[in-house]
């Protein structure tokens, strides 16, 4: 999901950008067993001496990991499952100690075995993670036997250097080494940005693609980001950079490869769409091919070349096996398997030792959760032990207390408790005159990327928050600012909620207290925004009138899809959000008197 993006600054608390490794398929060899004897079905009986026809490819994937080395808390930790009564139970999922069991378990009995990931490996990270600007992730991920990963639009938070020393190594060029005589030495696996290019040479950023290879099997990686990544990632992320259409792009490598004898094509691409229900066991080829399933991938997968065998997506956070035909109009698997290492997806690759080929028709593919009722994975739990040592002086701090969940991402509402508790904090923390004068407060959802989870995640106790916790909520370590915005271009900014690019997926800005309108949506596009119920206060706003507005600094620049916001003049820079956020819980919370989630009356939604 789009997040405000982190700059390379306060230190402790940068966030290796994690773009690409969504789908961190490991493509396992999924070979059934005796498929050596029988051929698979192709004809070659058993004890007859002739080698098989076919090997089956096992490809294990996931994808928006996002530094989630630790489950995740709260519901943002919990999958969707579709029971046989038509109910929907939440199982708690997640958590690279059980990731790395399953892939480990799944891949028992198949002797081809790849594993892929589709992007945002790493970026918008927890603590653990993020404090070490995301070495802990890299460094599990290698343990995990990830062969390959797209990048995503997070692996660029900290731009094009950072992202280039996650896959080569090297100590971090502010903050040196985290561990006494340890040099951190990148990524074993390639993080493919085929669609990434230097504006100055042309030339690829990274690799565009690699060839997995095992007795004689060829299987080619294609890895490419969202196009749209430069409007979710602040300016200096990308700067220098240039991003490519993601199907021309695929359709380009797609023809090398094929010229270099790589038949059997397999794309990882950082771009999702929606399913109809959230349940990771939707069938979404109900009733047709893909019939229930919309969004940016739908038009990207019929566009991709039938060269390609394969999807394997990500950037939506959301879960789902479906078939979307391809150019030809023959069905082509495009899996995504949700977030934060909840799911991976298992897929059979049929491959034809011929032709070289993948048997599109055999093709097989289903999402598995995670589960935490199965054992740890040792090597994982020493790893999560070694950093959480590191990083326990700052994580365990308390910030404040609060008396319930308090649901950010968590919250399918347009209006999210957790975003009036952050926006309310940006306003108070620089309405003072000499701190910017806001008047108001805007804050992108996508930036909000957990709960406040009242349960205590270690020792601290229940009810309180920690730093850890807090900056799990607010990672990214934006610089506020405070800007001058016309009344007309407040109003054009919160049309731009519904509007323009964020048509066809609303991004509800959250707001501070004071701010008040209806959201229509029975209506289309800016329409769905009642102008004439807007109000500051009570008082309608004021076309003519210049008003202070706070705001991150990647919204202050126009981020995702709000270029009236990025109009703003006479700019004054303020703490860090997520400094204000604490500052917030420190003032408005005691053990005695903890913060209780705020009402969610500001935006009036009709449905």
């Amino acid at each position: 999901m789009s997040a405000t993006p982190q700059k390379n600054r306060a230190s402790r608390r940068v966030l290796a950008a994690a773009a690409g490794l969504a789908t961190v398929g490991a493509l396992v060899a999924a070979m059934p067993a005796g498929a050596h004897d029988r051929g698979n079905g192709h004809g070659h009986g058993h004890g007859h001496g002739h080698k098989p026809r076919t090997v089956d490819v096992q490809l294990l994937s996931f994808n928006d990991l996002h530094g989630n080395l630790e489950p995740p808390a709260g519901s943002a930790g919990n999958v969707s499952e579709t029971q046989p009564d038509g109910t929907v139970k939440a199982i708690p999922a997640g958590g690279v100690e059980y990731l790395a069991t399953s892939l480990r378990t799944a891949r028992k009995g198949s002797p081809y075995s790849v594993t892929a990931a589709g992007g945002d490996m790493v970026g918008a990270s927890p603590l653990l993670s993020g404090l070490f600007h995301d070495e802990p992730t890299i460094e599990a991920l290698n343990k995990l036997k990830l062969d390959v990963s797209a990048v995503g639009n997070h692996e660029f938070d900290e731009g094009a250097t950072e992202l280039a020393r996650l896959q080569n190594g090297g100590c971090h060029p502010v903050e040196g080494c985290y561990e006494k005589g340890k040099k951190f030495k990148g990524a074993d696996f390639p993080y493919l940005a085929a669609n990434v290019t230097k504006e100055k040479t042309g030339k690829p950023l990274l690799k565009p693609y690699t060839v997995w290879k095992k007795n004689g099997v060829k299987i080619g990686f294609i890895g490419v980001t969202l196009e749209g990544t430069p409007d979710i990632v602040t300016a200096n992320g990308v700067k220098g950079l240039k991003f490519h259409d993601e199907v021309e792009t695929i359709n380009k490598y797609a023809r090398e490869l094929d010229r270099k004898g790589v038949k059997s094509i397999v794309a990882l691409i950082h771009e999702g769409g929606a399913p109809a229900s959230t349940s990771y066991n939707y069938d979404c080829d109900s009733p047709g091919a893909g019939d229930g399933i919309s969004g940016p991938i739908v038009d990207i997968a019929k566009g991709i070349t039938p060269k390609v065998d394969a999807l394997v997506t990500g950037h939506t956070h959301q879960a789902y096996v479906c078939t979307v035909p391809d150019p030809a109009g023959k069905p082509r698997m495009v899996t995504s398997a949700s977030s934060f290492g909840k799911l991976y997806t298992d897929t059979t690759l049929t491959y034809d030792l011929r032709t070289k080929d993948i048997v599109r028709t055999s093709v097989k593919s289903a999402n598995h959760v995670v589960t935490r009722d199965q054992p740890k994975a040792a090597d994982m739990t020493s790893l999560i032990e070694r950093w959480n040592k590191l990083a326990a002086p700052i994580a365990n701090r308390p910030q404040g207390w609060i008396s319930a969940d308090i649901n950010g991402r968590g919250s399918t509402a347009p209006e999210k408790p957790l975003g009036n508790v952050i926006a309310d904090a940006q306003l108070e923390g620089l309405a003072p005159a000499d701190k910017g004068g806001a008047e108001v407060a805007f804050m992108n959802p996508g930036g909000i990327r957990a709960d406040l989870v009242y349960k205590a995640s270690g020792s601290e106790g229940d009810g309180v928050v920690t730093y850890g916790e807090a900056f799990t909520v607010q990672p990214f370590t934006n610089m506020m600012n405070v800007v001058d915005l016309t009344g007309a271009q407040l109003v054009t900014a919160l049309q731009q909620q519904v509007s323009g690019p964020n048509e066809a997926a609303p991004k509800i800005l959250q707001v501070s207290k004071g701010l008040t309108y209806t959201l229509d949506l029975t209506k289309t596009g800016a329409a769905r925004v009642v102008t004439d119920s807007i109000k500051l206060n009570g008082a309608a706003i004021d076309p003519a009138r210049t008003y202070r507005v706070a705001m991150n600094e990647f919204l202050a620049g126009g981020g995702d899809g709000f270029p009236a916001l990025g109009q703003g003049t006479n700019k004054l820079v303020g703490a860090s959000d997520l400094d204000l956020f604490n500052a917030y819980l420190a003032a408005h919370s005691t053990a005695a008197a903890p913060l209780a989630p705020p009402a969610t009356d500001r935006i009036t939604v009709v449905q």
